[in-house]
């Protein structure tokens, strides 16, 4: 039986790790560089996991992989950029070794005027559809009967999200562009995928959950607020932590997670069909967007 989570929203990434050895494990981690990112990847390393960080570029995932320790090994991956996803999903296969977890934490948020490429709005982009093809690219080095996947979403998802969900026909914003909708949106697009991906990955053993670092100090997030109440970036690490690596979560999958804990995530997460189109959507996207000597790296199986 899996043990009683007993942890909360002042633990620390470390606190939910200690004395757990993560010798031989091997996890991917997406924003590596900063914040909540960095925290992540430093616990893992601390107890003694082998970390692939990837970053926006291979010198900020370099100085970040340093000062985390000698098990890091450093990856360029801009995940607005299909080219460049594709090149860390060749970069990490060339390891030739399985996975343990991966954490697919980078995010952008807010963004003040209206962006895009590929014909689809930049946090959707940054934040859904990044993820969604680095993470199909690599699904195949989990291992099986016990690797896991941690998608980071967001309380937004929650409280922020539009009313349909996904709004299939405004994706490129032009038809409004509000940047904390768009947030929000792209947020419960991850956690859309996590629990999609969990049902698709139950046969081999893998679970997938997401995660909600709760309000954090981050360079994305400094408002008077936070600033003051928020958590530490250590802290907001903590969730994420737990489920790639600790043993007390084990087993469980298909769930949103807040705090250290299983959180009561959107009512549109039980939509099996929104799901099921998103992947679609985002599998289409992928499928435009790419040259057609990566579509292969980058589309779900």
């Amino acid at each position: 039986m899996t043990e009683p989570v007993l942890f909360g929203r002042r633990s620390t990434a470390d606190q939910v790790l200690a004395g757990i050895d993560l010798s031989g494990k091997r996890i991917v981690v997406t924003g590596c560089n900063t914040g909540i990112g960095f925290q992540t990847m430093n616990a893992f390393a601390a107890n003694g996991a082998t970390v692939i960080g990837l970053a926006r570029t291979i010198e900020s995932a370099g100085k970040a992989c340093a000062l985390a320790g000698p098990s890091c090994i450093p990856v360029a991956c801009e995940l607005t950029d299909l080219q460049s996803i594709a090149g860390a999903v060749r970069a990490i296969r060339a390891i030739e070794a399985p996975l343990d977890a991966i954490v697919a934490n980078a995010g952008v948020a807010n963004l003040a005027s209206l962006e895009t490429r590929y014909g689809v709005e930049m946090q959707f982009l940054a934040n859904h559809i990044g993820h969604f093809a680095l993470v199909n690219g690599i699904a195949g080095l989990l291992r099986d009967k016990g690797g896991r996947a941690v998608i980071v979403s967001s309380g937004a998802a929650v409280s922020a999200a539009p009313g349909e969900g996904i709004m299939f026909d405004n994706l490129d914003g032009r038809r409004f562009y509000e940047p904390s909708a768009f947030y929000a949106q792209s947020k419960l697009a991850n956690a859309l995928f996590a629990m999609e991906l969990s049902r698709r990955l139950s046969g081999r053993g893998i679970t997938v959950n997401s995660a909600d670092p709760g309000a954090a100090r981050t360079r994305i997030n400094m408002g008077w607020f936070n600033r003051l109440f928020a958590k530490s970036p250590a802290q907001a690490a903590a969730t994420q932590a737990l489920l790639a690596a600790s043993p007390r979560t084990a087993g469980i999958t298909g769930e949103f997670w807040s705090d250290c804990a299983v959180s009561t995530g959107s009512p549109l997460l039980d939509d099996l069909v929104l799901a099921r189109r998103l992947w679609d959507v985002s599998d289409e996207i992928i499928a435009r967007a790419s040259p057609a000597s990566e579509r292969s790296l980058l589309r779900a199986a």
